[in-house]
């Protein structure tokens, strides 16, 4: 089933979008947010996003060109402005369709359609490419078990691999020491917390350009462990 993401102030506009999709079989997810829905499509395997262009905090330029640095899906980007200007600058940043308000759900599931087949056309049968998260300069490749920092690889032991991956498909959310070993080592587990502080000192070394100062995994004292983006 394909994931869609629709990022969409109006919530009675996402609502109905979403409703569409969702009848003729896809996954979807709504943020009403442009920050926020870019920071779910870049830490999230979607296969296609729904971008309006006039967002709170983030337009849906910035969201698309951010996208598309990254993230080889399509993008249908969705306004009220009809100036050409609008459409060509879209499209010139990555998106593949540019959709003026009022449109039918039905055009719109039609479109989608339209593209994921074609992208599907283009990258080959989905099962066979990689799952990866990308993350600024950390790529990790789920699948293969690999991980690139600034494109050079880095060598990680199996429970090292876990724990990366794990905060990096929840970023901004605060796990405590006793959820990661509960999560990672399993609750019945020989072994003692510390273990987690030992495993994050590691990433860290490996991850990051100064240790001392993380960009990726934050400590928030008293607290836990939080991955930033």
């Amino acid at each position: 089933m394909s994931r869609i993401l629709i990022v969409e102030d109006e919530q009675s506009i996402a609502e109905l979008e979403r409703d569409y999709l969702e009848i003729n079989g896809y996954e979807v997810d709504i943020e009403t947010s442009g920050e926020r829905g870019l920071e779910r499509a870049l830490t999230i395997e979607y296969d296609l996003v729904i971008l309006d262009l006039m967002l709170p905090i983030m337009d849906g330029f910035e969201i698309c060109r951010r996208i598309r640095s990254v993230k080889d899906i399509p993008i249908v980007m969705v306004s009220a402005k009809k100036e050409d200007i609008d459409k060509i600058r879209g499209l010139g940043l990555g998106a593949d369709d540019y959709m003026i308000k009022p449109f039918s759900p039905s055009e719109l599931v039609a479109r989608v359609k339209a593209h994921l087949a074609r992208y599907e056309r283009l990258m080959g049968r989905r099962e066979t490419r990689n799952d990866e998260v990308r993350i600024r300069g950390l790529m990790i490749d789920k699948t293969a078990r690999r991980v690139f920092v600034n494109e050079r690889e880095v060598m990680f032991t199996t429970k090292e691999f876990d724990l990366l991956t794990h905060l990096a498909m929840n970023p901004n959310r605060v796990y405590s020491k006793e959820q990661l070993f509960d999560l990672l080592w399993g609750m019945d587990a020989m072994g003692e917390i510390a273990t987690v502080t030992v495993h994050i000192r590691k990433l860290r070394e490996k991850v990051e350009q100064d240790p001392s100062n993380p960009q990726y995994i934050e400590t928030i004292w008293g607290a836990g462990y939080r991955f930033r983006i």
